[in-house]
């Protein structure tokens, strides 16, 4: 008979982890075998558990981590009945096979329970993107024939053949299209992640990292601006006062007014948000960074439309969402932090109907005034970006009004705005030299003025200056 249990190490290693160890018993005779575990502290693991939950449920990870625990000790179980059938089977006969054939955990379980754990945690956008990503992984996985992708597989091998495989997926919302390089990018970004994160939890050794070879990087592209004649034209657009689309023209113009407000945020303003001092403060969700602006004449008078005498300062600015929803009792973004995962969720898909909803009609508005830029909510935060860099405002006002984190941020943003030196050179480089009746530009007149005054007296230039002023 043998018996199999979990032991964490007395003392932590140099990286300051406790290791966890199988110790296998048989014939009396103990041995253990180490795990990729590590774990930050003994308390984490729980060596009187019930069932297979050896990490403790505060841990990050823990159900993969338990799965993984599992793993080895199915292994270490089956191969020791595969020894006792040849009569050889100890302790260390036990381990040392272990050794040469440690179960390598599942990446896709593991992917999969890092993107519950996202869901829970209220990051829906991000959410979808993983699950994209691991759906892509599970289909090349198939396409292989491979009974799962664990993390010995991640080899820069495999995340070339990947590459190749994403190069040929078709573009669901583009059809007939394949996948922008630029998307792909992004699945290899959140691969590396994920990747990073197994390396801290301790079921992928650092050394084995492909990314320290494997290097993916997209294509720029030009971000789309609205000019300051074509902001004009939206401006002056002349639409049914109270239809939908006048009301979608007024999100957009607010956004632009307010430097360009993110339409979540703006979607969920309330009337406290409303300073009786005339400004706007509220908290961007992307971030948690607080804002506030004044609002400029522009801005009021889109609001003193919406504002009426019973209005309650918890109420919604815009009428685009529920006051009386349940989620409507959660106001501060600290209050929505500890919304339940599937309430978040319902906030998190009414804003994006409405977005889309405003999106929609923002294409006829830029139909009406004759703007060929792709117009969005997220455009009036471009908009306002080039225009107050084309007013001369200096990219570190731009960076606090736009409330990004840091300069080198602001300025790869206004990269792609940024023409006045390319145009200033070209226009230098081929402006037309105007010619007179003479045939001689400026330039040529002025210099044949200065030959000819080289040769007089000084009595005779005087004499001339004389008779010009005359």
């Amino acid at each position: 008979m043998a018996t199999f249990r979990f032991e964490i190490s007395n003392k932590p290693n140099r990286n300051k982890k406790y290791m966890l160890m199988l110790c296998v018993t048989v014939a009396g005779k103990r041995k253990r075998v180490k795990t990729p575990i590590e774990l930050d502290k003994p308390g984490d693991f729980n060596p009187k558990c019930r069932g297979e939950n050896w990490v403790r449920a505060s841990v990050p990870d823990a159900k993969v981590l338990n799965a993984h625990l599992s793993a080895i000790l199915d292994r270490a179980k089956d191969t020791y009945k595969e020894l006792d059938k040849d009569g050889e089977v100890s302790s260390a006969r036990v381990t040392k096979e272990m050794n040469t054939e440690m179960v390598s955990p599942s990446f896709l379980a593991f992917a999969r329970e890092r993107a519950q754990m996202i869901y829970d945690n209220g990051g829906w956008r991000n959410w979808r993107k993983y699950c994209g990503l691991i759906n892509k992984l599970d289909t090349f996985r198939k396409k292989r024939r491979m009974p799962d992708i664990t993390v010995e597989d991640l080899t820069v091998d495999l995340l070339t053949r990947f590459d190749n495989f994403l190069h040929k997926w078709e573009n669901e919302r583009e059809p007939g299209k394949l996948l922008h390089p630029n998307t792909i990018e992004v699945q290899f970004n959140i691969l590396r992640t994920l990747v990073h994160r197994a390396i801290e939890v301790g079921i992928m050794e650092a050394s084995k990292d492909p990314f320290l070879v494997f290097k993916y990087k997209g294509v720029k592209t030009i971000k789309e601006k609205l000019s300051e004649e074509e902001m004009s034209r939206i401006i002056a657009l002349e639409l049914e006062e109270g239809s939908l689309i006048w009301h979608c023209k007024n999100y957009f113009l607010f956004s632009y007014y307010c430097a360009g407000i993110r339409a979540a945020d703006l979607i969920q303003l309330r009337w406290r948000n409303i300073t009786e001092s005339g400004r706007l403060h509220y908290q961007m969700g992307k971030n948690h960074k607080d804002r506030d602006l004044v609002l400029v004449e522009q801005a009021l008078e889109i609001l003193r439309y919406y504002h009426n005498d019973d209005a309650k300062p918890d109420d919604y600015i815009f009428p685009l969402l529920d006051n009386n929803a349940e989620y409507a009792k959660y106001i501060t973004q600290a209050d929505k932090d500890r919304m339940k995962p599937d309430l978040r969720h319902l906030l998190y898909q009414q804003v994006s109907a409405k977005n889309a909803l405003i999106n929609k009609y923002l294409k006829k508005i830029a139909e009406k005034a004759e703007v060929t830029t792709n117009l969005t909510m997220h455009i009036s935060r471009h908009a306002f970006a080039h225009i107050a860099q084309e007013s001369g405002a200096e990219s570190s006002a731009i960076k606090n009004i736009l409330g990004h984190s840091n300069l080198a941020t602001t300025e790869r943003y206004m990269g792609s705005f940024d023409t006045s030196k390319t145009d200033s050179t070209l226009r230098s480089l081929f402006a037309k030299k105007k010619t007179g009746a003479d045939g001689l530009t400026d330039e040529e007149r002025e210099q044949q003025a200065i030959e000819l005054l080289k040769g007089m007296s000084p009595e005779q230039i005087m004499s001339i200056i004389s008779a010009i002023n005359k």
